[in-house]
C-alpha cells in the first residue's frame, strides 16, 4: 500500500523542525564553560591595561615634578608640597605626591581605590627615578624595586 501524500508532508515537516533539548542544552554547557574560562582572563586583561595607565601618569609626573626642579632648583616648599604639580584625576587610582623638607626629593603613589577592581594594587617612583611596586594583589613577593603588571612578574 502506498502512504498517502498527507502522510509524506508530516514525516519530512518533522525533520527540519529545529534543534531538539538536548542539544540546545550541550551548546548551553558549551558556551557556559567557554564563559568561565574567558572571564577571569579577560578581568586580568582590563586590570593590567588600568595599571598601565596608571604607571603612564605616574613617568607624566615625575618628568613634571623635573621641570618644575629645573625652573626653581627644587621641588616644592613647606607651604604648598608639590607645588606646581597637578595630579590627575582617576576612576580607579588615586595620585599623591609627599614632598620632603629639604626640598630636593619627592615620592609620587599611585595607590588603587577602594571599592574598585584596583583595590590592593600601589606604586612610588620618587626622584631618583627609582620605581617601586609597593603592593599588589596576588604578587607572591611586594614590595618590589620596580613596576610590575602580571602578579607572575619579578625584577
Amino acid at each position: 500500500m502506498k502512504p498517502t501524500t498527507r502522510a509524506c508532508r508530516r514525516t519530512s515537516r518533522r525533520s527540519v523542525n529545529g534543534f531538539t533539548l538536548i542539544e540546545l542544552m550541550i551548546t548551553v554547557a558549551i558556551v557556559g564553560i567557554l564563559a568561565t574560562i574567558a572571564y577571569p582572563a579577560f578581568s586580568e586583561y582590563v586590570v593590567r591595561s588600568r595599571i598601565v595607565d596608571a604607571l603612564g601618569e605616574l613617568g607624566s609626573l615625575r618628568i613634571k615634578q623635573e621641570q618644575i626642579y629645573a625652573d626653581n632648583r627644587n621641588y616644592g616648599s613647606s607651604a604648598t608640597g608639590c607645588s606646581g604639580l597637578v595630579l590627575p584625576t582617576s576612576t580607579y587610582f588615586t595620585f599623591s605626591c609627599t614632598w620632603v623638607t629639604d626640598d630636593q626629593s619627592f615620592l609620587l603613589t599611585a595607590a588603587g581605590k577602594s571599592g574598585t577592581a584596583l583595590n590592593g594594587y600601589s606604586f612610588t617612583v620618587n626622584h631618583k627615578n627609582e620605581q617601586r611596586t609597593t603592593a599588589f594583589v596576588g604578587a607572591p613577593s611586594v614590595p618590589l624595586n620596580c613596576w610590575i603588571k602580571r602578579k607572575s612578574e619579578t625584577c
